[in-house]
């Protein structure tokens, strides 16, 4: 048997003016997925346990089934075990977004232009985060390079602070002024590191070519080192993860998963979903029994309003993705189950994510049933009545059921 978990990160929406009132997943030409829907079971999951914010974080350790309440300690561990930072237990880790702000003379008074800095290049991003390292380093803390505009600080000995901030996405085009941090040493770095980045060669060639440059730092997600069980002796199946993201990834190297890198994944749109789609059927040929293969794009055109991008992310994820996985699983001459879903939805109108349950789809090969959903959504999930309370109880139902 083999297992294809296809998560949409942030593909559930709500409806929008933009659509005539439908959402992208109403609108998007999915035959791939309905056709899994129409012969599966579809029905609701929930996917953010109660008290913890809507996250891809908590969204995706309770999909891979880790309760979050027993796990999760902060974002910003997982993405530093994917870079290869090594903690210890008194250590604290922090997201360190590059962000683009506005150009107000006093640092509280600048608002949340552009969360990722139009998709700074991670070679770009490389040289002002190693910049950063030798302007603003200490002994106890230092920076560390991850991909494209999410990279990582990490505080030795930390615990004890305070260290809770706002995501950077959820105040875009807002004034920072009330989502600051409380860390006083964390807002020092941010306002040194304006003053750094504002006119450094990087960011004066960005803004030659019109693009916004990557003029602070923004810290958040902060946590201790994370400690989890192997995939494999948690559900006695080897798995692999394939996601152009760190925090993926760092689940993955921290449950002891096989993890892939793709040429050219950039979680956005232009990235390589046909090399993701390889790099699956790479996978299983391999050896893997579990593919959770992660495609950032719908998130990120959530974030950004971009309607129409989002409805083909999930056209693309369907023809590019989906459909050249699931060709070889027919072929390959085993039983095979496919589970699609969301981690959790980015409404466009609200540009960030929400707590709602969301759609899920678990199609069986050997196991057709006749769901009685022609096109899987929102509201065609919702209709069939069957809904999953306890996100992190998923995958042992779509592996044993």
């Amino acid at each position: 048997m083999k297992y294809l978990v296809l998560l949409c990160d942030g593909m559930a929406d709500y409806p929008c003016d933009e659509l005539s009132g439908q959402t992208p997943m109403k609108l998007a030409k999915k035959p791939n997925i309905d056709f899994c829907a129409a012969n599966g079971e579809v029905g609701l999951i929930k996917t953010v346990a109660d008290g913890f914010k809507p996250g891809s974080d908590v969204a995706n350790l309770s999909v891979m089934g880790y309760d979050p309440r027993l796990y999760y300690t902060g974002r910003s561990p997982l993405e530093a075990a994917s870079i290869g930072v090594k903690m210890d237990s008194s250590d604290i880790a922090t997201r360190c977004n590059l962000v683009t702000l506005s150009d107000e003379e006093n640092y509280e008074n600048k608002t949340m232009v552009d969360y990722c800095a139009d998709d700074i290049s991670s070679e770009e991003a490389e040289e002002l985060v190693k910049f950063l390292e030798e302007k603003l380093s200490e002994d106890d803390m230092h920076f560390y390079v991850g991909v494209s505009y999410r990279h990582c600080l990490v505080l030795k000995n930390g615990l004890g602070g305070k260290y809770e901030a706002t995501p950077p996405h959820d105040i875009s085009g807002r004034k920072i002024t009330e989502y600051l941090p409380a860390n006083e040493r964390f807002l020092d770095l941010m306002k040194k590191s304006y003053k750094l980045l504002k006119n450094h060669p990087v960011n004066l060639n960005r803004v030659e070519k019109g693009l916004r440059p990557a003029n602070s730092i923004w810290l958040w997600g902060s946590g201790n080192k994370s400690e989890m069980p192997s995939f494999e002796s948690k559900f006695g199946l080897k798995g692999c993860v394939i996601s152009a993201v760190d925090l993926i990834k760092g689940i993955g190297k921290l449950t002891e998963m096989q993890v892939c890198e793709v040429e050219g994944a950039t979680g956005y749109i232009d990235t390589n979903f046909e090399g993701k789609a390889e790099a699956a059927v790479a996978a299983f040929k391999s050896g893997a029994e579990l593919v959770y293969l992660h495609v950032e794009a719908p998130d990120e055109c959530g974030h950004r309003f971009e309607a129409q991008n989002k409805i083909r992310a999930i056209e693309y994820i369907d023809e590019r993705v989906l459909s050249r996985v699931k060709k070889y699983l027919d072929e390959c001459g085993e039983d095979y189950k496919i589970m699609i879903l969301p981690d959790h939805a980015t409404p466009l109108t609200l540009k960030t994510h929400v707590s709602d349950p969301v759609p899920f789809v678990i199609y069986h090969k050997n196991c057709l049933v006749d769901s009685s959903v022609s096109s899987v959504n929102e509201d065609s999930a919702k209709a069939t009545g069957i809904f999953v309370e306890e996100g992190s109880e998923m995958m042992s139902r779509f592996i044993n059921k």
